[in-house]
């Protein structure tokens, strides 16, 4: 009862959906009358469409007015809806028109909302002597010790001697009116809620059999198909369900229910609450819903061998497919002797260098010069060649081609020259060649040739035919 999973069951949980529904009373009465007054496991959608019509004609018929406007099938389709859930649609093998059941979320809501109008008094004093039954019965069944188990079934004995002992004296004990209707009215609900649990198990075997396929078909390792083949035997509910319907097909256990439920409605303080006239067929009704539910068992069971022998098949094919490709390679290579020369050893043992076979390290000789030799003073050398030499600033020249391909893709050394004279000569072309080499993007086409032209610093016209260098982005 926390507060964020109640708000969130008020969202999204279809049993308080139907409860908040503008149209509730009408949805709650025709899936009541159709699905749980008879007992009905499943419909056909034409069938369920009519009687929503003959429903939604009485309902307008009493009130005078159209109500409700849409057509019948509208109404199941909202109704099986993932937003509502009231209804669960599905298909059965060879049918292709769609059946409807009800879901346990709705059979709750119409649970409920019985209860409403519900005057009888609670029988808490049966329902605690059926507490104190169960546990006994828990406590009886897991005792490991022989010796206490005997001595639980001698007390027992011993108070059923002397009961028989009092009723063979003429004490008879009666139950009081009162304590006949709480235990009648707390079997007649534990009857209906076994009518509703029938549902609730065909849900868990679904979603045992989804939970399963979605392990084979992802893959998950740890998933043992053949320990899975009958992969409902290990639950609970399937276990309950069989230890069922082998009590109602007992000889005699179905008349012998029937026989009693005349005997407990025709006792006085039983007929003052008007049972209904359902309980006298309920082991009829629990009979066809376990066997119902037991042959959805079955479909679900037989599905998913038939999915696993699929995959097994499937599996094994592909491994007859991998032995008959390499059966088949093998045939293309019978009769090709192989050259004598088919494999090549370099060498007949291995190389072995031990860590000590390496000389140590020895530092590099500096030799430490101690005197200068004396040179005899030559001839004066003229020092204006030193100072002649030019330094080209090759950033510069790298500047003025990216200045040049600011508006263009492309662009050729002429058209640099042109734009951004040379004012070294040879020199800064050279160094326009290096950079066309080594630091830009370029194209050198040798089969075609372009004329750079340039003025020296003694103001004469210069040109050089060089090969066609087309500078890029």
């Amino acid at each position: 009862m926390d507060y964020q999973q109640l708000l969130e069951h008020r969202q999204s949980h279809p049993a308080w959906r139907l409860l908040l529904a503008d149209n509730g009373p009408m949805i709650a009465s025709f899936l009541h009358q159709v699905f749980v007054l008879p007992n009905t496991r499943g419909m056909p959608r034409q069938q369920l469409a009519s009687l929503l019509d003959d429903h939604l004609f009485r309902l307008h018929d009493a009130a005078g007015e159209t109500r409700y406007p849409k057509a019948a099938s509208a109404y199941l389709d909202d109704w099986a809806s993932n937003p509502r859930g009231w209804l669960r649609k599905y298909y059965l093998d060879g049918d292709d028109e769609p059946h409807y059941d009800l879901t346990p979320e709705a059979e709750l809501a119409l649970g409920w909302m019985r209860q409403l109008g519900d005057t009888a008094p609670v029988g808490v004093a049966s329902a605690a002597r059926e507490v104190f039954r169960l546990l006994q019965e828990i406590v009886d069944g897991t005792e490991l010790s022989p010796r206490t188990r005997v001595a639980a079934l001698r007390k027992r004995k011993a108070q059923i001697d002397a009961e028989i002992a009092r009723i063979e004296q003429g004490q008879l004990d009666m139950m009081e009116p009162g304590q006949v209707r709480e235990r009648f009215l707390r079997a007649a609900r534990t009857g209906d809620e076994m009518l509703s649990a029938f549902r609730a198990l065909d849900r868990r075997f679904r979603a045992a059999d989804r939970a399963f396929r979605e392990q084979i078909t992802t893959g998950e390792e740890g998933v043992d198909k053949d320990a899975h083949r009958d992969l409902f035997a290990g639950l609970d509910e399937a276990q309950s369900l069989q230890a069922l319907v082998d009590l109602l097909t007992s000889p005699g256990s179905t008349e012998e229910l029937g026989t009693l439920l005349e005997k407990v409605t025709a006792l006085e303080p039983v007929r003052t609450l008007g049972p209904d006239e359902r309980l006298r067929r309920m082991p009829f009704d629990w009979l066809d819903a376990a066997k119902d539910s037991q042959a959805r068992l079955a479909r679900l069971s037989a599905q998913l061998r038939r999915h696993l022998d699929d995959r097994a098949r499937l599996e094994n094919r592909r491994i007859i497919q991998l032995i008959r490709g390499i059966e088949q390679n093998a045939l293309a290579l019978r009769g090709r002797i192989p050259d004598p020369d088919f494999i090549h050893i370099d060498e007949t043992s291995p190389a072995v260098a031990l860590p000590m076979d390496r000389t140590l390290y020895n530092p590099p000789f500096k030799p430490r010069i101690t005197g200068q030799a004396k040179m005899q003073p030559a001839m004066p050398v003229p020092a204006d060649a030193l100072f002649a030499q030019r330094h080209i600033d090759e950033l510069r020249l790298i500047t003025n081609i990216r200045n040049a391909l600011r508006t263009r893709s492309q662009v050729s050394l002429a058209t640099v020259a042109q734009e951004y004279p040379i004012e070294h000569g040879l020199a800064e072309l050279a160094a326009y060649f290096k950079l066309a080499t080594d630091e830009l993007r370029c194209a050198i086409d040798e089969e075609r040739t372009e004329v750079v032209r340039w003025t020296d610093s003694a103001g004469r016209q210069r040109a050089a035919t060089l090969p066609l260098v087309i500078y890029t982005l």
